[in-house]
């Protein structure tokens, strides 16, 4: 009996080393999708969502679109004030928070537990199945009107592939900063700007 539950108790001990590490992410779709009027016309605010997880694929493209690299000298989607590209984005899901490494396409395990609850006030983050994080480092830019606007930049890069994709999304300010900076164990050079969560619309709401 003793044995038995040794061999149980490592199993379940490499279980969760195995999901909680990197994420690499499949090669984003850098094509197709809805024209940019048709988005345009499609870009709104949606604060309902299902519990269903996004695919991994979708998560590439989402991310690639937000502020992914779109060209061969490192340059990204979204712009940046001279090019400091200050602004990283995290992500919050069920398995974890995950720093966007966007050269190498993969999600960096951060810490593995889900703080999601803890990206804004509103109860609905705590079961939107992607919440992300904007944050700004001053070790790069300390200039808080470049980086809020370059936080708007990739926000709205969110919204239109949201609106293209029929998914559900929503930037938030009404975050407890201070709270979520010591549960992911930022720097004190970064600043979280603002949050916004994604998923499939909640269709029974």
């Amino acid at each position: 009996m003793k044995k038995s539950f040794c061999r149980i108790a490592v199993f379940c001990v490499l279980c969760v080393q195995g999901y909680a590490e990197d994420i690499h992410l499949p090669v984003p779709q850098k094509t197709g999708g809805m024209p940019l009027m048709e988005a345009l016309n499609a870009r709104r605010t949606q604060r309902k969502f299902s519990t269903k997880p996004l695919s991994e694929k979708q998560l590439s493209d989402l991310l690639w679109a937000a502020c992914g690299i779109n060209r061969d000298n490192g340059k990204r989607t979204a712009p940046s004030a001279m090019n400091r590209q200050e602004i990283d984005v995290y992500v919050a899901l069920p398995s974890g928070l995950y720093l966007y490494v966007a050269p190498e396409n993969r999600l960096q395990l951060v810490l593995a537990q889900d703080i999601r609850a803890k990206t804004g006030k509103q109860p609905f983050v705590k079961t939107a199945p992607v919440c992300l994080i904007y944050v700004s480092d001053d070790e790069r830019l300390k200039l808080e009107f470049y980086t809020a606007t370059d936080t708007g930049f990739i926000s709205q890069n969110v919204y239109l592939f949201c609106a293209s994709e029929g998914l559900s999304t929503v930037v938030l300010g009404s975050v407890d900063k201070e709270a979520l900076h010591a549960t992911m164990k930022l720097k004190s050079t970064q600043h979280i700007i603002l949050t916004q969560p994604v998923g499939l619309p909640d269709m029974a709401q």
